[in-house]
């Protein structure tokens, strides 16, 4: 039998169940600990491409620092470790200077260093 509104249907309302409740915090970034803003990247710390199925809540500006400071060789050897990853200079200079920033905050990032 076919559906009768779409999941992806604009126009469909979903029942109100009449409940005023307020929407669950947003999560916090797993790499600074600042909660998320309008847009979050569900990131795998160790990458798919080396096995990864985890993924954890973070910042676009977070995720592109990884990125930019570590291999996919190095992020799979850390795995879910944050700790271990804050002990990089790079990450950690990062992290204190991101701390009082708005959340949906962006800047461009420099480059990986191959």
């Amino acid at each position: 039998m076919a559906r009768k509104h779409s999941r992806h249907d604009r126009n469909f309302d979903a029942p109100d169940d009449g409940d005023e409740t307020e929407a669950p915090p947003p999560p916090p970034c797993w790499l600074c600990g600042r909660p998320t803003g309008q847009t979050v990247v569900w990131h795998h710390p160790v990458p798919k491409s080396r096995g990864g199925r985890d993924v954890v809540p973070m910042h676009p500006i977070c995720q592109q620092t990884l990125i930019a400071n570590f291999t996919n060789s190095e992020l799979q050897r850390y795995g879910l470790d944050v700790e271990g990853l804050l002990l990089n200079p790079a990450v950690r200079k990062f992290v204190d200077w991101v701390a009082n920033k708005d959340p949906d905050f962006t800047a461009p990032i420099t480059k990986k260093k191959r």
